[in-house]
């Protein structure tokens, strides 16, 4: 091999590897954020505020309750401002990036009352769907939840 092409290869590689470590970089920022929006979806949950979750949905959200039930945007949104928990956490959270959509699975476990004063004691796996909007904006399309039996 002759000295040039030697230098191109290892360019070559060079270059690859640049590309290689700047898609893992750009991917841990966006597993951070999308963490990041879901600790802010927990909140609204533990303050029954759901004006912190509308910025997050997009506006065709779709959501698969525990239950089974299929409802949108505005379902969740009301749903949050009426169940009050006294407790509610996520664990086992992760992200998975794919170019601009990312998957976020996790535990819930919470207790508090729904809105007819009924007790809750939740405790269920959830998976949200994230797409970077076109205004760049990271929003959550669809979330799925299943009810974990104990």
């Amino acid at each position: 091999m002759r000295k040039s092409e030697l230098a191109f290869l290892l360019v070559l590689i060079s270059l690859v590897s640049a590309i290689f470590l700047q898609a893992q970089q750009s991917d841990n920022a966006i597993e951070k954020t999308v963490t990041t929006l879901e600790k802010t979806w927990l909140q609204s949950q533990k303050t029954s505020n759901p004006d912190l979750l509308a910025p997050l949905l997009a506006d065709r959200f779709v959501d698969t309750g525990s239950d089974g039930a299929v409802t949108g945007k505005a379902e969740a949104l009301a749903l949050v401002k009426t169940m009050k928990f006294e407790s509610a956490e996520y664990y086992d959270v992760k992200v998975t990036v794919f170019g601009n959509t990312a998957i976020a699975t996790g535990g819930f476990k919470g207790k508090g009352t729904d809105a007819s004063g009924k007790p809750l004691n939740v405790d269920e796996r959830w998976t949200d769907t994230w797409v970077k909007m076109p205004n760049g904006q990271w929003q959550c399309v669809a979330s799925h939840a299943s009810p974990i039996k104990s």
